[in-house]
């Protein structure tokens, strides 16, 4: 099983290579190789590809056969993006994980990567456990912080006629804190997002994409797109 579906792996009878052929249901997907003896890399045969597991190869099959347009399409968006020079990228950290979540945490870096802005929020609500694990933050670290109506005239300043970037826009662009329109909200998270596209959606293209591959989000380091890190 990968991602929930079936697949079957079928060895060839004319070799003693560690070769399988891929099937879903009755669906032949393609061939993967593995070389234990040499990188540890599962060799996806059609694609020329590499991956460090066979879960990732039989998703690397499971791609569409426009996978390779959609990529490019990707990477010139993302190239255009990163030669932005008034290019930002905001994270929201939230005090959960549903859709009501208020946030935490706000930052904002520039296409250089340095901090423009870096604060704790106080969210008015309790930080859930899940939350705490994914971003280390606790109640007791924002017991002192400033509610996000506080922040935002000085958030608006930093953003205005930027163009902002976030991993998962449309979940950040609705969870700055109680209290706030939400236009306000929209025009600090989601403002200047051309085509309303998140990195999230940026990621996943370049790796195959939720729908192409199943329910796992992939990443890609943004080294690859040419971010200074």
């Amino acid at each position: 099983m990968v991602d929930g579906l079936p697949v079957r792996l079928v060895r060839p009878s004319d070799t003693e290579r560690p070769t399988w052929s891929v099937y879903q249901h009755e669906r032949y997907l393609g061939t993967v190789h593995a070389r234990p003896d040499g990188d540890g890399l599962w060799h996806v045969q059609s694609a020329a590809e590499q991956c460090r597991s066979l879960d990732d190869a039989v998703r690397m099959l499971r791609r569409p056969s426009s996978w390779s347009r959609q990529r490019q399409r990707v990477a010139y968006w993302a190239h255009a993006v990163l030669a932005d020079p008034a290019l930002l990228v905001i994270d929201v950290q939230t005090a959960g994980l549903g859709a009501r979540a208020w946030a935490v945490q706000v930052a904002v870096l520039d296409g250089r990567g340095r901090t423009l802005v870096d604060e704790l929020v106080d969210p008015g609500e309790p930080i859930t456990a899940a939350a705490s694990g994914l971003h280390g933050i606790t109640c007791s670290h924002v017991a002192r912080a400033p509610r996000f109506p506080d922040l935002l005239p000085e958030l608006t300043g930093v953003v205005a006629g930027r163009r902002c970037v976030a991993y998962n826009a449309r979940f950040d662009s609705r969870c700055p804190g109680p209290g706030t329109a939400a236009p306000p909200c929209r025009r600090l998270v989601g403002a200047g997002l051309a085509g309303r596209k998140s990195l999230g959606g940026c990621y996943g293209a370049c790796r195959g994409g939720r729908g192409a591959v199943g329910s796992r989000s992939f990443a890609v380091p943004l080294s690859a797109l040419g971010w200074p890190l």
